[in-house]
């Protein structure tokens, strides 16, 4: 019997299309399946967040690939609450870019911090285009010790798969990662593909799409290790 129920927001905007946008509730249940827990999730579309918009009923955020979303001010709101308030949150492809520019521009202050896709010639954009595009491409992700992410998957050699045009600009990324956001995954070339928040609950984003594994019948880690990190908290 299913006794405990979780809250889950999904940041983004819906796209029946997206292959991501159809894996991830699929991951959910089978996450909440295995753990014994009903799950509801509600889909937040990013133009329907503004400073108005009551969070606190969510246990849990999955910010979702398929960015540029249209309101990037309601996504980072949302990113923000979750990482203010200490709810588990995990952010996929778009989502793993826009955890990054929440993060430079409200903790470490770049108010001028931007994402290329928008605003390709910004001084400060802490997003950029890949050397190379990985776009239905897979590779093998070399996870740090002793980091959520590496618990979640219970190793530290792991094969996922990508969609994604945009990662951290390397200009930008010793600065950005000094602190409490930490790289905790890099690629065979040695390129950041995964990162996290120190002195937070759970708070992951990933350049790959562990999501798509669902469709496929297996369940992601990363799923499982969200709500285990919200039944934690609602605890």
């Amino acid at each position: 019997m299913k006794t405990t129920a979780l809250h889950l927001a999904l940041i983004g905007d819906y796209n029946p299309e997206v292959i991501a946008h159809q894996a991830i509730p699929v991951a959910l249940q089978q996450a909440a399946d295995i753990l014994n827990l009903n799950v509801h999730l509600q889909w937040l579309d990013t133009d329907s967040l503004t400073p108005d918009t009551d969070l606190h009923s969510f246990d849990g955020f999955w910010c979702v690939p398929a960015s540029p979303y249209r309101d990037t001010d309601g996504a980072l709101r949302a990113i923000r609450f979750a990482r203010e308030q200490k709810r588990p949150f995990l952010g996929t492809c778009g989502g793993f870019q826009h955890a990054v520019l929440e993060y430079a521009r409200h903790v470490l202050g770049w108010a001028d911090a931007e994402h290329g896709e928008l605003a390709p010639d910004a001084k400060r954009a802490v997003i950029a285009p890949l050397s190379c595009a990985l776009v239905e491409a897979s590779d093998t992700v070399r996870l740090a010790p002793y980091t959520r992410i590496a618990e979640a998957y219970g190793t530290l050699d792991i094969h996922e798969g990508y969609r994604c045009r945009y990662g951290i600009n390397p200009e930008f990324a010793n600065a950005l990662l000094e602190g409490d956001l930490i790289p905790s995954g890099h690629d065979s070339a040695g390129d950041l593909r995964a990162v996290e928040l120190l002195e937070h609950p759970f708070f992951v984003a990933t350049l790959f799409q562990p999501e798509r594994a669902a469709l496929a019948g297996t369940t992601p880690p990363l799923a499982i290790a969200l709500l285990q990190a919200c039944q934690g908290l609602s605890r």
